[in-house]
């Protein structure tokens, strides 16, 4: 049963602490075979939060662009990216974690308090910060981070779409998809495909070992 949705009682909690400026941050991308990881940090003024924030997997394609339209309007917003290269140096949760610290670092203002979507906080992060699991159901700031995040990075992917047509990414936005995988096979690798991944490592490397 999903809970009553995200709320402010986080930011709440930190402001009364004397932390004005909460960010919540998020990222979108751990699981595509291709493409960057994705991570917003966003400030949502509490006098001003657009009504009907959620995490962006529960909204329609329209109402995330409705709210992501309201986010930028009203809140202080940064996104940031890793790229596939980096991803497949450090890992994917080090790359996701090395965009949300870059996402922080370009708010226009310096929160005094971080909400990190996920279990973990991002080794380098100096700043006052608590991870939140499950956050994107929990806190307002992150659930408008993720739809920020999401939107951005499925731009992205149209982008590349257009660019290396077949494998669906404006669709699947590098998600792992059946006619991913199959173009994956019949198409090759493009240089925006994940190496470190084992669908890509396995078509580079058939026939090799």
């Amino acid at each position: 049963m999903s809970g009553p949705g995200p709320d402010f009682s986080l930011e709440r909690a930190a402001m009364e602490r004397g932390l004005l400026r909460v960010a919540g941050v998020d990222e979108v991308g751990r699981g595509p075979l291709a493409g960057p990881v994705t991570a917003a940090a966003v400030i949502l003024d509490p006098g001003n939060i657009p009504a009907g924030l959620d995490d962006s997997k529960k909204l329609t394609v329209r109402r995330r662009e409705a709210l992501f339209g309201e986010i930028v309007a009203s809140a202080q917003v940064a996104v940031a990216h890793a790229s596939v290269a980096e991803i497949d140096r450090l890992n994917i949760l080090r790359a996701a974690h090395l965009a949300m610290v870059r996402a922080i670092g370009l708010l226009p203002v310096v929160p005094d308090h971080v909400l990190v979507d996920g279990n973990l906080l991002p080794r380098d992060l100096s700043l006052s910060a608590e991870p939140v699991t499950k956050g994107d159901t929990r806190s307002l700031s992150i659930a408008a981070a993720s739809i920020v995040a999401k939107i951005c990075r499925d731009r992205v992917m149209v982008d590349l779409a257009q660019q290396h047509p077949g494998y669906g990414w404006r669709t699947n936005a590098g998600y792992p998809s059946k006619s991913h995988k199959a173009a994956l096979q019949d198409l090759g690798v493009t240089p925006h495909h994940r190496r470190s991944f084992k669908p890509v490592h396995n078509i580079l490397y058939q026939g090799k070992s």
